[in-house]
C-alpha cells in the first residue's frame, strides 16, 4: 500500500510539473511569444509603410496631373491672349 501511496505521489507531482511547466519550459515559451509578437509588429509595420509609399505615389501622380492641367491651360491662355492682341492689331490696322 505504501508503494501505491508513493507512485500516485509521484505521477501528482510528474502530473503537475507537465501542467505547470518548468522554468525551462515556460522561458522557451515566453521567448517563442515574444518572437511572434515582434514577427507580427515587423509585418503590420511594413504593411503600414507599403500603405503610406502607395498613398505618397497617389499623391505624386494627382499633383502631376495638375500640373499638366496647369501647362495645358496656360499655354491656352497664352495662345488666346496672342490671338486677341492680333486681331486687335488688325483691327486697328484696318481703320
Amino acid at each position: 500500500m505504501k508503494k501505491v501511496i508513493a507512485l500516485s505521489a509521484v505521477l501528482v507531482l510528474g502530473a503537475l510539473g507537465m501542467a505547470c511547466g518548468d522554468s525551462g519550459a515556460n522561458n522557451s515559451a515566453n521567448t517563442n511569444k515574444t518572437i511572434a509578437n515582434a514577427m507580427n509588429a515587423a509585418n503590420s509595420a511594413m504593411a503600414n509603410a507599403s500603405n503610406q509609399l502607395a498613398n505618397a505615389n497617389a499623391q505624386v501622380a494627382n499633383a502631376m496631373n495638375a500640373i499638366n492641367s496647369a501647362n495645358a491651360n496656360a499655354a491656352k491662355a497664352n495662345s488666346t491672349t496672342s490671338t486677341n492682341a492680333t486681331n486687335a492689331n488688325n483691327s486697328n490696322t484696318k481703320k
